[in-house]
């Protein structure tokens, strides 16, 4: 469970009014803007090259580190390779008292916040002054970054007069035009009288010994350019072989960090360069170059860890967040590592900053996959985050979670619990089709949203009474139930039949299958995962069978990801892989086998879609549903806006985590009224329950039916 101080966090990041518009509005803008930057661009091509690039680097790192200190130091620069943050940070006191630097101007750098840097030299009595607008504005505000490309996002300009005046000693105007004046008088003075700049690392380069840093001020260029002394902090995550490598990150970085084709400013530094302290008498003085490289034993974690080791690929842009449904309504102080924030800050935080922490915060994730789209590494974000699960499921065990994913691993036990539930909530249905209050424990299914009823009679009950005309089969298929459609939605279950049937396939359902494992999966519990896939393989008899349908995508997602769980040339390896390839959704099943073919009564009625998580983004299924549906006949396809945001559904997450998943559900609910329609079509049983919950508990008769219910209504099969 999440503690009590994380959900206390939630809380106030969402009472936060400052945040909520700024991040609201910066989120919901910057699909559209990055989309513009990318115009004539191919992404995919970009990351690839990216990952393939940074893939090197990792492999040999230690010939990067090599080559970049040959180089550097041939042009008179000083290398630094520390073996710890805390060998890293005396090496920068030493070489601070030995050059007697009283002032350091810096630009952003995240490696240096690892190291304490800030609190290390004040507390040594050097002033370290923040230049970049945003660390500065925190600065002042005794804060951590709320973002990694934009920290002070939390703050309206209202806030930052304030913070202006109370340093300046000066009234500052709530004007932001203003407010950057003074920043820019500020940070002037401190340019021109430092001791020392200190820079963080976009890109090193080993054949050169040259350090990018990319940015959208002139500070950072200030920083290098007017300080006799020049620091570089930077881990060795960040090297690539060649210029040539590091111009596809350049290519990436601002068109997904901001939404730019290009950053305002690229600073290249190779070494000590030589540059003019008096003009009039033509003398010329190379700067002292100093570069610090973080080899420590977090980053060498991360590359002995196979299934960590594409961490190495990121390129630091922040898109991870900006389209992450949770980090968009609690900003980055919720992760709380005061370094590294968002779904890519889960894994460095777990690596170089507190595994504790990270144990805790991963599970703000709600497993959407929007971070793996935009990424520009190609991280698989979310599968690291699953991998993290399942280490602290391991290491520290959660009983309530253990006891639960235990019983629904027992196939009898679970269906036994199941059909007593499905008597005992009768003082709850109150005679009605949705549960709107739930007591104590169990108030968060009903947080937001109303609950289903579980169904008086299982599917496998009625099953066997469903009439399958089919004179001339020309395949055989199994269906897959799950939880949802078997104990809930068997009116769900009969229309996937029919509609099958109605293009010539007959329909079984092996009584053998139990949970798919999904809820398993996603919360780490890799042993009641394995449980049942060898349940469901043992039950389905894929070899039976064409093919193998499920009307919920996240159990198609997790059957299809079976082979995953045995090691290779084992049979059950063999049988995973058969039933996986075997298995599809309805969606894509139905449109394959020929059922889009247009029918349907004709009756007018408009219908909008939204695309499930685990459909359009795991089984990259998103136009043939909608093809589906505009074939059939009487219905008005309007798009919606957001029509791919999650729906704040996430299994469990909606119980887990209701202050985050409500707010998300009426997003989706507000697109969904925007369009007018009649009826919202979706394909994953889990976001039917979610939406069509939180559509009934806020009185709004507008319908939530599964793509295979609307077909077989309007074509009569029902």
């Amino acid at each position: 469970m999440s503690s009590e101080a994380l959900k206390q966090e939630i809380r106030a990041a969402l009472d936060n009014t400052t945040l909520a518009r700024t991040l609201g509005t910066f989120c919901k803008t910057y699909p559209a803007k990055r989309e513009k930057a990318y115009e004539g661009v191919d992404f995919e091509a970009t990351r690839n090259k990216i990952s393939e690039v940074k893939r090197y680097a990792a492999d040999h790192v230690d010939e990067m580190i090599s080559e970049f200190t040959k180089n550097c130091e041939a042009r008179g620069g000083h290398v630094i390779v520390a073996k710890s943050k805390d060998e890293a940070m005396e090496k920068i006191r030493a070489l601070v008292k030995e050059k007697n630097v009283k002032t350091i101007v810096k630009s952003k750098s995240m490696a240096s916040e690892e190291l304490h840097f800030n609190k290390v030299l004040t507390d040594d009595g050097v002033l370290v002054q923040e230049t970049d607008l945003g660390e500065f504005i925190i600065a002042l505000e005794g804060n951590t970054p709320v973002h990694m490309v934009m920290p002070a996002l939390h703050l309206n300009k209202e806030e930052v007069a304030d913070l202006f005046t109370d340093y300046t000693k000066v009234k500052n105007a709530p004007v932001i035009a203003e407010e950057v004046k003074t920043a820019r008088k500020v940070m002037r003075e401190k340019f021109c009288t430092a001791d020392m700049g200190v820079s963080g690392a976009n890109v090193a380069v080993a054949d050169t010994g040259t350090v990018f840093t990319m940015s959208n001020e002139g500070n950072g260029r200030m920083v290098g350019a007017l300080p006799k002394i020049h620091l570089y902090i930077f881990g060795i995550e960040k090297f690539v072989k060649s210029i040539s490598d590091a111009r596809w990150i350049f290519k990436a970085l601002p068109r997904n960090g901001t939404g730019q084709r290009i950053a305002s400013y690229v600073s290249m530094y190779t070494g000590a360069t030589e540059v003019v302290t008096d003009k009039e008498n033509d003398t010329k003085e190379k700067k002292e170059f100093y570069a610090v490289i973080l080899d420590e034993p977090g980053r060498r974690s991360i590359l002995a860890e196979p299934e960590f080791r594409q961490v190495f690929e990121c390129i630091r842009c922040g898109a991870c967040l900006d389209v992450c449904p949770a980090f968009a309504l609690v900003g980055g102080h919720v992760y709380g590592s005061k370094v590294y924030t968002g779904g890519i800050g889960i894994m460095l935080t777990h690596f170089l900053i507190d595994e504790g922490r990270a144990s805790e915060i991963q599970s703000l994730c709600l497993q959407c996959g929007r971070c793996k789209e935009v990424c520009g590494g190609g991280l698989k974000i979310t599968d690291m985050i699953r991998k993290i699960r399942e280490k602290n499921a391991k290491e520290h065990p959660n009983a309530i979670h253990k006891f639960a994913l235990d019983a629904v691993s027992d196939r009898k036990l679970f269906h036994s619990m199941l059909r007593i539930a499905s008597v005992a909530q009768a003082p709850f249905t109150k005679g009605q089709p949705m549960i709107r209050h739930l007591p104590m424990f169990l108030s968060g299914l009903t947080e937001g949203r109303s609950f289903p009823n579980i169904a008086q009679v299982p599917l496998r009950d009625i099953f066997p009474t469903i009439e399958q005309d089919v004179p001339n089969p020309k395949g055989k298929i199994a269906l897959f139930a799950g939880c949802l459609l078997d104990f809930v939605y068997t009116d769900l279950a009969r229309d996937v039949v029919l509609d099958l049937n109605s293009i010539g396939y007959l329909v079984e359902m092996p009584l053998g299958q139990a949970c798919c494992g999904c809820p398993a999966s996603t919360m780490g519990d890799v042993e009641n995962a394995t449980k049942e896939a060898e349940i469901n393989i043992e039950g389905m008899e894929a070899e039976k069978y064409d093919y193998i349908v499920s009307a919920c995508p996240s159990c198609t997602h997790q059957l299809r990801d079976y082979p995953t769980f045995f090691e290779e040339g084992t049979e059950m390896h063999k049988r995973a892989t058969e039933l996986a390839g075997k298995t599809f959704d309805f969606c894509k099943l139905f449109y394959d086998l020929g059922g889009c073919e247009e029918s349907g009564d004709g009756k007018a009625v408009k219908v909008t879609y939204h695309d499930s998580c685990h459909l359009c983004r795991s089984l990259r299924v998103t136009q043939e549903q909608r093809e589906l549906l505009k074939n059939t006949k009487g219905v008005e396809f309007v798009e919606m806006e957001e029509h791919d945001n999650c729906c704040g559904f996430g299994g469990t997450y909606s119980v887990l985590y209701p202050d985050i998943a409500t707010p998300i559900l009426e997003k989706k609910i507000a697109n969904i009224q925007a369009t007018g329609a009649d009826v919202v079509a979706v394909d994953c049983p889990g976001c039917m329950m979610q939406i069509r919950g939180g559509l009934d508990a806020r009185g709004l008769d507008i319908k939530v039916k599964h793509t295979a219910e609307i077909i077989a209504e309007k074509r009569g099969l029902v």
